[in-house]
């Protein structure tokens, strides 16, 4: 069953304000189907937007940050629970550990980091199936040519199958659902 899904986003304040919106909304879309969200712990950008946003719809939001960053000028203040492990290894093993599927919206290096990071785990079969969405296909496109990457052998055409893309906040949901579902029928289908 789905519970928890973890949003990873950036947290710069210079994002274009789509994008602002997008996060907010789908923190409310989160917590309006009654999923926790599992995010970066952040209060700036797009993390503190998706935060802002399920709080303000009533949900639970646990914040996952590391010593460096939980300070009054970054860290959120208002969030359910906020952990904090010891460095950014630790901080996305426990994100993995919470999180019963993924939407990635855009943000920089961090974001980067823990989509590939969660896409190899998939990839090497180190992780569950667990749904990944990439949220705004155009920007996903422009800053990783995934077709070049199948083109130049260095992933496979299948490898592509490991994560969807959504466009809406409602259908970014909907994609981690339906992936779940997926999930659980073909792991009932490996073991009977």
């Amino acid at each position: 069953m789905m519970e928890s899904i973890c949003v990873f986003c950036g947290s710069s304040d210079t994002v274009h304000s789509d994008y602002l919106s997008a996060a907010y909304s789908m923190g409310v879309t989160l917590a309006d189907r009654g999923l926790r969200l599992i995010y970066g712990g952040g209060k700036t950008g797009l993390m503190g937007a998706v935060a802002n946003g399920a709080l303000s719809a009533g949900g639970e939001v646990i914040g996952v940050i590391i010593p460096s960053m939980n300070t009054p000028a970054l860290a959120h203040d208002g969030l359910t629970r906020m952990d904090v492990p010891p460095d950014m290894h630790a901080r996305k093993a426990r994100m993995h550990e919470l999180a019963d599927g993924y939407i990635a919206m855009p943000g920089g290096f961090g974001t980067f980091d823990e989509l590939f990071e969660i896409l190899a785990l998939r990839q090497t079969g180190k992780s569950p199936p667990i749904p990944i969405v990439l949220y705004d296909q155009k920007f996903w496109e422009e800053v990783v040519n995934f077709n070049a990457l199948v083109k130049h052998g260095v992933i496979s055409k299948v490898d592509e199958t490991l994560f969807t893309y959504a466009e809406t906040p409602e259908q970014a949901w909907q994609r981690c659902v339906d992936g779940g579902v997926m999930t659980r029928w073909l792991q009932e289908q490996h073991t009977t």
